[in-house]
């Protein structure tokens, strides 16, 4: 059985799954305040020609040149490093995405080149427009952005909740979780605009009241986080129950960051509706600062829940986190996973003995698209005080278990110069029968 290798990418200390996460951490949070940074000025040039808001018009002139640089320059450089990122990393399952939903992948990307059409021409000559050719242009804006994360969302939520019919696409990308997931992402971008143009308005140079006054039509805006936390507890119930129990206990690490988004989220919608909407108390530009700084927070523990969820699949029952899908794991029991890896190691040379070598190799293929040797979630650290048995135990689903038990023992004791081949234990053919092919 022939599986598809990739050439091997590293990143030096950091786990290949965390480069993903930083990356993708800031273009979402890019991307949703872009989002909803479009709805927001479509809501105040309208406020400006209906003659309900006096400075309306110099925020939306004021506040969109901000919009673009940020969203547009740092947005679409972070989106180009997320494909160069997810390739260098999981090519496979990125070739699968593609596969699986090419034209809407190209309808998203239709929808951003009109975002960017439209963004460019409102910069550009928005205040020579006449009014209602200003804001339909500000709505093109806004609908192109919101169909973008529309089309993004059904394929990111797939590889959670893949349809139980994979060859009908429209039942894939209309999964379980893209209904709740669209509306909480929505939310979070008309808070994320919310909470920016509270920034931006402290800086208008006008008299507070009249600060205060747009202040309090941002925080309007803003009213749909109260809805979050139902939205939430809808997007946990339509995740399968292991993933979920997963979130909620099973492992410390996601419930913490469940815990991190969830607290930071419930601070920013209780200061929204308490202070902002029902006290209308004037916030500050540290203020708003600060609750930006908090909203990303919650958008990188939220996001590292989104993609924690999955394991140890990147897409769920379809392909596992190391490109290996589970009906290949037979075969690979009988042949190996290095049979067939055409690339040399890069220190071939540091390695004492063969055995260690194939054991590189194992730990190449199956363990670093997740882990490091000595680095972030590092495979030393957390086996440093495990017995032999336990190593063979605990990892008695990979293959050539034997290599790789033998190289985090070299590594753990310094890697060096010489180091004995150890036979195999009988015991091994058990384990890996115990374990079964999943």
């Amino acid at each position: 059985m022939s599986v598809p290798h990739y050439p091997v990418n590293e990143f030096g200390p950091l786990m290949k799954g965390m480069v993903i996460g930083i990356v993708g951490i800031v273009h979402v949070f890019l991307a949703q305040f872009a989002i909803g940074g479009g709805m927001l000025l479509w809501y105040f040039e309208r406020l400006s020609q209906r003659g309900k808001e006096q400075d309306a018009r110099a925020f939306v002139d004021g506040f969109f040149p901000i919009l673009v640089l940020v969203s547009f320059v740092l947005g679409a450089l972070t989106g180009v490093a997320i494909w160069f990122t997810t390739i260098a990393v999981g090519a496979r399952t990125i070739g699968l995405m593609i596969d699986e939903f090419h034209w809407l992948w190209a309808t998203e990307w239709v929808c951003f080149s009109v975002e960017v059409v439209a963004g460019y021409a409102f910069y550009k000559v928005g205040h020579r427009l006449a009014p209602k050719v200003r804001l339909r242009l500000l709505a093109l804006y806004s609908i192109a952005s919101w169909l973008s994360l529309f089309f993004i969302n059904g394929i990111l939520s797939w590889q959670l909740t893949p349809s139980s019919e994979p060859s009908n696409v429209w039942h894939g990308f209309f999964n379980a979780s893209f209904w709740p997931s669209l509306l909480y992402r929505t939310c979070v971008a008309m808070a994320l605009a919310a909470l920016a143009a509270c920034v931006v308005i402290n800086t208008m140079k006008i008299e507070r009241e009249r600060r205060a006054a747009l202040i309090r039509r941002a925080s309007r805006f803003a009213a749909p986080i109260a809805i979050m936390p139902l939205l939430a507890g809808w997007y946990l119930a339509s995740i399968p129950e292991d993933s979920r129990s997963w979130l909620l206990g099973g492992s410390a690490p996601m419930m913490m960051f469940v815990g991190v988004a969830a607290g930071a989220s419930f601070l920013i919608g209780a200061y929204a509706v308490v202070a902002l909407l029902i006290k209308r108390l004037y916030i500050g530009g540290a203020t708003a600062t600060l609750l930006l700084a908090l909203a990303l927070g919650a958008t990188g523990a939220g996001e590292f829940v989104r993609e924690g969820a999955r394991k140890p699949y990147t897409v769920r029952n379809v392909l596992y986190s190391n490109s290996i899908t589970p009906d290949e794991v037979a075969g690979l029991r009988a042949t190996g996973v290095t049979v067939d890896d055409p690339y040399p190691l890069r220190d071939d040379a540091r390695y004492a003995n063969d055995q260690l070598r194939r054991g590189a190799k194992v730990e190449r293929a199956l363990c670093d698209a997740c882990h490091t040797m000595k680095g972030g979630n590092a495979l030393v650290e957390l086996t440093r005080s495990w017995t032999d048995d336990q190593l063979r135990l605990n990892i008695s689903k990979l293959q050539h278990t034997k290599a790789l038990a033998q190289l985090l023992r070299w590594e753990t004791q310094g890697a060096p110069a010489t180091w004995p081949v150890a036979p195999t234990p009988p015991e091994i053919a058990g384990y890996l029968d115990a374990a079964g092919v999943k």
